[in-house]
């Protein structure tokens, strides 16, 4: 595998901090216990990229294997416990968190599959897997719809980021840390856009008849 650029690890660090604050807010507010907490938090913070990792044969996955993703969690989670009332002031502080940890987890994921020589088709594709598994998962311990599967602007945000990461590393115009920078803005930006002002992806109704029409 080639080796990474230099911004590339403290991006994903950074994925993995911001993403179990959020794993960590959602579960407290769930009202579980502090393991329970810990463990949202931890499948938040690296359940993307181990996924990924599986994919692109890159075993054991570096969230089980590297000490600094389990700290950069425990850390993230005990910040988020005892400074819950300080976080709690953000507005709406688990979609903040979950849109940072998004654009940083799509542009990791897309790096990393490049880096293992893969082709473009599945760096996007598993750049938007690192960006939404996390998610994906603790949704499904706390018994919630995933984000994905409802009518907000997430993956899509995710696609955009990798789309430039990928696109960016073809044509080499600017420099693999500027173009990580770029997509990670923009993806950002582009979720903080959707929740600010409402944007939404097309929503087909339910047209089944009631019964006995």
């Amino acid at each position: 595998m080639n080796k990474l650029h230099a911004l590339y690890n403290f991006l994903d660090l950074a994925g993995t901090f911001v993403f179990a604050i959020s794993g960590a807010l959602a579960a407290k507010q769930r009202g579980l216990d502090l393991f329970g907490i810990c463990a949202v938090a931890f499948t938040v913070a690296c359940g993307g990229g181990i996924i990924r990792d599986l994919c692109i044969g890159a075993v054991p996955p570096a969230g089980l294997t590297d000490w600094q993703y389990l700290a950069a969690a425990i850390v993230a989670t005990g910040m988020t416990v005892g400074l819950y009332s300080f976080v709690q002031r953000l507005n709406q502080p688990v979609l903040l968190f979950d849109a940072l940890g998004l654009s940083l987890f799509a542009v990791t994921g897309a790096e990393k599959t490049l880096s293992c020589v893969h082709n473009a088709e599945m760096a996007v594709l598993l750049g938007i897997t690192t960006a939404v598994g996390g998610g994906v998962l603790r949704d499904i311990l706390l018994n919630r719809i995933p984000v994905i599967l409802e009518k907000e602007i997430y993956a899509s945000a995710a696609l955009i980021g990798a789309l430039i990461v990928v696109a960016g590393n073809y044509l080499k115009l600017l420099s693999s840390d500027w173009i990580s920078i770029i997509a990670l803005v923009v993806c950002f930006g582009i979720r903080l856009l959707a929740l600010n002002f409402l944007w939404n992806l097309p929503v087909y109704p339910n047209h089944k008849k009631k019964p006995g029409l």
